[in-house]
């Protein structure tokens, strides 16, 4: 059966689909010449990689001109990145959801198990991405996918990534024949009960069910087939876990933390790394494994194997990464939850982020957007100027750094100045 055969209920399930999800409303601001001059140019070059003349003119008989769209806000205000890592994984493995996890677990490992052995992907990871993502079904979003990329599209954060997935999106409706106006999903453009990007779904959604069409919306089974191939396709490893919450020693060199400095399971128990009960880590020497370190020296410490690795293909955010491995491990455990611990110290006020990465663009530590979000490249440059600064390289910039910003002085970097000395009377 062909592609656009196997597809051609779609159109039908996202009309149904989209009587639950509520429509953005429409701003009526009349868009400026550089704006409808971006836009003339982005339809042709759409049409220019292959997506119809007629697709085009109908999806854009709008213009989708939202200067002050609430995607662009959220996009800049993403809770895996603002919210400290410990606040972020209360929220999101918490005890209710950890609760309702295990009883949809439960419910669905037989077929879950199937699905499993088709696509090597343990069906403890596959509930917990689906809690994640969409709070087992119950949250697909609301926003008009065009729309979002569209407008996320002519942002200036991330247009690269977003005109691909707008892309990605025109492919979905010129093949498929989809009444746009009826395709709902995120704030970013995802869709489905995984939250699948344009590019996923035409890259990996399958149906498993073999009904002729692929419903990532209303069939479970086509849906979290579809997330088990994704993962799979990807190079995930039946046979290992995501990695572990850890202790580290009392002179552990933060210089290695990172997700970059990679060692084998036998290095690091040589450098004392132990389990949380301080016991010997119980996984094979020759793991390739990094020690990350999300809230700093002060914080807890997680070993991370290749499985993280993945993860973090299908969302970027370490403590998005942790949630679904710290939620798979209650599945497949059985134990008590309980909250990860949280030390005051840690927290960070936008405003001191923003301030570190406008000082960090200043002495040429690095080139970083200053939006206040401490993502990967951020905690690199942090790392650098720790260094300069004979700090713990922990990548966290705690009080200790802001002092150090705060009195930095750019004849003699991060050194104390030395006071005159005072002369006494008769000398």
């Amino acid at each position: 059966m062909s592609w656009p055969q196997r597809f051609v209920s779609l159109a039908a399930v996202l009309m149904v689909s989209a009587t639950a999800c509520a429509a953005v409303p429409a701003e009526q601001t009349r868009p400026p010449a550089e704006y409808l001059q971006w836009l003339d140019g982005l339809k042709e070059e759409m049409i220019a990689r292959g997506i119809s003349r007629q697709t085009v003119d109908e999806v854009y008989k709008t213009n989708y001109y939202k200067p002050n769209q609430t995607v662009v806000k959220i996009d800049r205000k993403q809770n895996e990145f603002v919210l400290t890592s410990t606040q972020y994984l209360n929220r999101a493995v918490s005890q209710k959801r950890v609760e309702k996890a295990r009883q949809h677990y439960k419910q669905l490992y037989p077929r879950l198990k199937k699905i499993s052995d088709k696509y090597g992907v343990q069906p403890h990871y596959i509930i917990a991405f689906w809690a994640i993502e969409t709070n087992f079904g119950q949250n697909f979003g609301g926003y008009d996918v065009i729309d979002a990329l569209t407008t996320l599209s002519y942002d200036r954060r991330r247009p690269k990534f977003f005109k691909e997935e707008l892309y990605q999106a025109l492919k979905i409706i010129d093949t498929w024949h989809i009444d746009h106006t009826k395709m709902q999903g995120s704030w970013a453009g995802a869709m489905g009960h995984f939250q699948f990007m344009p590019s996923t779904i035409n890259a990996y959604a399958v149906d498993y069910n073999g009904d002729g069409s692929i419903d990532i919306w209303h069939s479970f089974e086509d849906a979290a087939a579809s997330a088990a191939n994704y993962l799979h396709q990807i190079g995930w490893d039946k046979n290992q876990e995501w990695g572990m919450p850890v202790t580290l020693p009392w002179n552990f060199d933060f210089a290695n933390s990172g997700r970059k400095n990679i060692k084998t399971v036998k290095e690091w128990k040589k450098l004392g790394v132990k389990t949380l009960s301080h016991k010997k880590l119980n996984l094979p020497d020759d793991l390739k494994a990094a020690i990350i370190v999300p809230e700093g020296k002060k914080g807890s410490a997680y070993l991370v194997l290749n499985n993280f690795r993945k993860i973090m293909i299908w969302n970027r955010s370490e403590n998005y990464a942790l949630a679904i491995g710290l939620l798979a491990d209650y599945l497949r455990t059985g134990r008590s939850w309980k909250p990860v611990a949280e030390n005051p110290a840690v927290r960070l006020k936008t405003d001191d982020i923003l301030k570190i990465q406008a000082f960090i663009n200043k002495l040429g530590f690095g080139k970083l957007d200053e939006d206040g979000m401490l993502g990967a490249q951020t905690r690199e440059a942090i790392k650098q100027v720790q260094q300069k600064a004979k700090l713990p390289q922990d990548g966290y910039p705690d009080a200790s750094l802001l002092n150090k910003i705060n009195n930095y002085n750019p004849e003699i970097g991060f050194a104390i100045p030395v006071p005159p000395r005072k002369l006494h009377k008769g000398s």
